[in-house]
């Protein structure tokens, strides 16, 4: 009730600041052309940092509090004007004004039209204008709704939700359907587990404008069916240097007892920075054996111990560096440069339970019943370094980006472990560092090949080197006995220490592309041909350290967290041994190539429609090289699939009228899976549950066609009606498994096919037009609905290569990872407390309906991941030209987040719960504070 009384109060607060504004409001023509509308123009009040643009038409509006002020008026190549007006409460002084060149020689002076993309009203236009079925969200509207990185600012686009660790799914789609562009080029991801990099690790700061394609273009890789993710870096565009510093809370997580590995509770480990003391032994060497170490080499070769430090969690942090500069040089020669520093930690824990089901004859009983705890402390340093330089002719930009990702993690399993429900008292203890480094270099050119520009190249390429790595993965089981302390043994794989280790060696992309702009007149009609292409080697690593007991107890009593003392003691005396004991199937390679040739014609007929057309020849290869059980001297199976897909794509756009358009586009794609997805290892837990990818697998086939009406009422309010259809041949979908031990396996198959159509509204709605004097309201609403239907297959390759029959518990089901609905929202006031303290309030809701995790198998059911309700509040503040403030207020509902075991299988379930994964986030509430010098 408290945080319902906080949010009411919050919002009639900021509402309480609407009352007794007024506004100047007008259009703006161009005297030299009878009086034609001018777009693009700039309206100033003069001694404030309040103005506009105008828009399409010349229009402008600009809400103010009353007083006499100045209205200044101005236009590259024209004449300023300056306008005196007396603004009064609740009305609007119009001023119509007309600008022209006056003593300016027009033809001595070329007029340059360069707006910036990251503004949200050219955004706007730009969507109005495009043939292509593309969305894009600038810097300007990110800054406006509190968003403070690249996949919070996605989930302001219709049909994209985020869904915690787990990414972003476009149209109820999962991260396995999309992909990711930096600056047109292919980028690889920094995390086997996931298809492209988390994109909150892309502070704001950096990025001019996102685009999102959700319709094929020859132009883009063909390797998607959710959506394609292009991210344009800033080039610079001002010279500025700003420092950010930020803290967070969030109840329950912060300031509360908190584990955290004994070797990460130091400095080194606040910035994430203890990998290298924790990883596999360099006497073990870079080929495993089965070498025992001696009791001299266990105590000095493992620096990183069993032992967790208990300590109250600190506030979240944060902090950023931004500079950039920009130098006019001679004869319209300009230089840039940008530099970004953002470093940020978080403390979370997760309290809930973690099930597993398995098959008895009376029904469906638990194997796994815990009570779950997890302590996760994250840190993330990225940096962007860009440089740039134009001419009349030619754009040339150098950027290096780097990204570092650590997470320490301690996580205690309580409860029933393997069906063993006569002991309710088994405790699990997993303590891993997950660590990632991603450095990408890439250089782009473009170059106008005549004066007029009709005829332009352009070429880029990158470098790209990734690591991931968890250095060290250990755990151990026992019986909780008391507060703290555990009894354990040192038998079978219990104190066992694991080693991954996967290295990006190197990931090339390039492209290089021709375009001829023709017509009779405005040459509005453009033809395209390129390439583009991307090659990467990787090679994993997967390591096991067990111990061995030549005379310990069978089981002893310890402190929970401080077992090393008693472990060292028996190490110390030969009582216990480790030796290496990890088997031939340790070491796998990737190697994937995408390479393709595109042509593409932008065709205008008359005044109404227009056609983007081309076609697309991609080749792809995706090898795997891996060793079965048998000797580390072994040579590797090969696994190798080359496609040559014929990717045609038609996008058609026929104008209603001067505020509306309509959409066709359709077109082929396909779908790689991700690359943990079809990788040869099995990736063991702790608990017996394991992760095993399917070298077998696939790449899907995707149809696909849309349907899209659009309204522009005005420049800051859009209505869009669209309709969507796919057809998926071979869809990759999760799925669990049971080995011959019971123990529970997650893995990919491949279906047959599989349909969906649906919906997609988004509107944005500007309260303006029920009263001047809510002027500063507006509302924006996107909704997805979507069917979808698979077919199964009769018989499925599993991951050893085998043809078996498919032990789905349904022929027929939904989609998995796809969700029947979403809806995002957000009300936007924007009010001004003096002429240099502006602020915006947003309110932001999100929800998605009830989706399959993972598909039910042998008689059991489907997982599915229910419906979540995300409600934010975000403040952010302008205080002057130098300070600004932001305070977020995330997560205010703070629902359960919960996955269940459906009860549809063919027996019933005969526990209390089907509840399968459950936790709440807490809610959370940060300030950040920014200067800019």
């Amino acid at each position: 009730m408290k945080f319902r009384i906080l949010f009411i109060a919050l919002l009639i607060t900021t509402v309480s600041f609407s009352q007794n504004k007024g506004s100047v409001a007008g259009i703006l023509t161009d005297k030299d052309a009878n009086n034609q509308s001018l777009p693009f123009a700039n309206v100033l009040i003069k001694g404030t940092n309040i103005g506009a643009n105008t828009d399409i038409d010349g229009k402008y509006t600009i809400a103010i509090a009353p007083g006499n002020y100045t209205v200044q008026f101005s236009f590259v190549g024209y004449e300023s004007v300056d306008v005196p007006v007396t603004v009064v409460a609740n009305e609007t002084a119009t001023i119509n004004q007309a600008l022209g060149s006056g003593s300016y020689k027009l033809e001595d002076v070329v007029i340059k039209s360069n707006f910036s993309r990251e503004k949200e009203t050219v955004l706007l236009l730009e969507q109005k204008k495009a043939v292509v079925i593309k969305q894009s969200i600038g810097a300007q509207e990110m800054a406006r709704k509190g968003v403070s990185d690249v996949e919070e600012g996605l989930t302001k686009i219709t049909g994209i939700t985020k869904v915690g660790s787990r990414g972003l799914f476009v149209r109820g789609l999962e991260d396995r359907y999309n992909n990711l562009l930096i600056n047109d080029l292919a980028a690889p991801t920094n995390n086997p587990f996931k298809k492209i990099i988390p994109l909150d690790l892309f502070s704001t700061d950096i990025v001019g404008v996102i685009e999102v394609y959700k319709t094929f273009n020859p132009n883009i890789y063909g390797d998607f069916a959710g959506g394609t993710f292009n991210i344009q870096t800033s080039k610079g565009s001002k010279s500025i240097t700003k420092l950010n510093v930020g803290v967070g809370y969030t109840v329950n997580n912060n300031l509360e007892k908190f584990l955290i590995s004994k070797d990460a509770n130091s400095t080194k480990g606040f910035f994430g920075l203890t990998g290298t003391d924790r990883k596999l032994p360099a006497l073990l060497g870079n080929a495993p054996s089965s070498y025992t170490l001696t009791a001299d080499e266990s105590l000095r070769s493992f620096k990183s111990g069993f032992d967790v430090s208990k300590i109250n969690s600190p506030l979240n942090s944060s902090i950023g560096f931004l500079h950039s500069e920009k130098f006019n040089l001679n004869d319209d020669k300009t230089f840039s440069y940008l530099l970004s520093i953002n470093f940020d930690n978080n403390y979370s824990i997760r309290n809930g339970v973690e099930r597993t089901f398995t098959n008895n004859p009376s029904g469906f009983t638990y194997r796994n019943d815990f009570d779950n705890t997890e302590y996760r402390y994250k840190t993330s340093l990225s940096s962007l370094v860009g440089l740039n330089y134009t001419t009349d002719r030619l754009k040339l930009s150098y950027n290096t980006l780097f990204i570092r990702t650590t997470e320490n993690l301690v996580k205690d399993q309580f409860g029933v472990a393997d069906s063993n429900s006569s002991n309710n008292n088994t405790l699990i203890r997993t303590n891993q560092l997950d660590e990632s480094n991603y450095l990408n270099n890439q250089l782009l050119g473009e170059y106008a090949l005549n004066e007029d520009k009709t005829q332009n190249v352009k070429a880029a390429v990158s470098y790209a080197i990734t690591k991931y790595a968890q250095p060290d993965r250990k755990f151990f089981s026992g019986t909780k006995s008391g507060t703290d302390d555990i009894i354990v043994s040192v038998a079978g794989n219990n104190f066992i220490k694991q080693y991954l280790d996967i290295s990006g060696d190197s990931y090339f992309s390039g492209l290089g592309e021709y375009s001829l702009k023709f017509g009779k007149t405005e040459k509005n009609n453009i033809f395209t041909a390129g390439y583009n292409g991307n090659m990467s080697d990787m090679t994993s690593s997967y390591r096991f350290v067990t111990p061995i007991n030549n005379s310990a107890p069978n089981s002893f009593t310890t402190s929970l967290n401080s077992v090393d003392a008693q472990l060292n003691s028996y190490i110390a005396s030969n009582a216990v041994s480790f030796r290496e004991s990890s088997n031939a199937t340790y070491q796998a390679k990737l190697k994937e190539t995408a390479n393709a040739g595109y042509a593409n014609l932008l065709y205008k007929f008359g005044e109404k429609w227009e056609l983007n057309g081309g076609i697309r020849l991609e080749s792809t290869m995706r090898e795997t090289k891996y060793r079965t059980q048998g000797s580390f001297s072994d040579p590797f199976k090969t696994l190798k699939y080359d496609n040559l897909y014929v990717l045609p794509a038609l996008n058609v756009k026929y104008g209603l009228n001067e505020k509306s358009n309509l959409r066709f586009a359709t077109g082929k794609t396909y779908t790689r899976p991700v690359v943990m997805e079809s990788y040869p290892i099995e990736y063991i837990n702790a608990d017996g549950t394991s992760t095993k990818g399917n070298p077998f697998l696939k790449n899907s086939n995707n149809y696909n066609v849309d349907l899209k009406y659009e309204l522009f009422p005005s420049s800051k309010e859009v209505f869009v009606l669209g309709l969507f259809g796919k057809k998926i041949d071979q869809p990759i979908e999760r799925t669990f498994i049971s080995n011959a031990a019971n123990s529970t396996i997650t893995t990919y198959l491949n279906s047959d096919n599989a349909v969906l159509y649906g919906a997609e509204i988004e509107f944005i709605f500007d309260f303006e037009r029920i009263n001047k004097s809510l002027s500063d309201f507006s509302f924006g609403f996107n909704t997805s609905l979507m069917h979808t239907k698979v077919d199964v297959k009769p018989t499925t390759t599993d991951s050893e290569g085998n043809v078996t029959t498919s032990i789905e518990t349904f022929k027929n089901r939904e989609l998995q990872g796809a969700s029947k609905w979403l809806i995002n929202s957000d009300l936007k006031y924007q009010f001004d407390l003096s002429e240099s303290w502006s602020n915006t309030v947003s309110l932001v809701y999100s929800v998605f309906g009830k989706r399959i995790y993972a598909v039910g198998t042998g008689g059991l059911d489907h997982i599915y991941e229910l419906p979540v309700q995300q409600l934010d509040f975000i403040w952010s503040s302008k205080l002057s030209n130098h300070f600004d403030l932001k305070f977020s207020a995330d997560n205010l509902l703070d629902p359960i987040r919960k996955s269940e075991q459906g009860n549809n299988g063919t027996s019933s379930i005969m526990e209390q719960s089907n509840i399968t994964n459950s936790y709440k986030k807490g809610r959370g509430f940060s300030v950040n504070l920014g200067y800019t010098f």
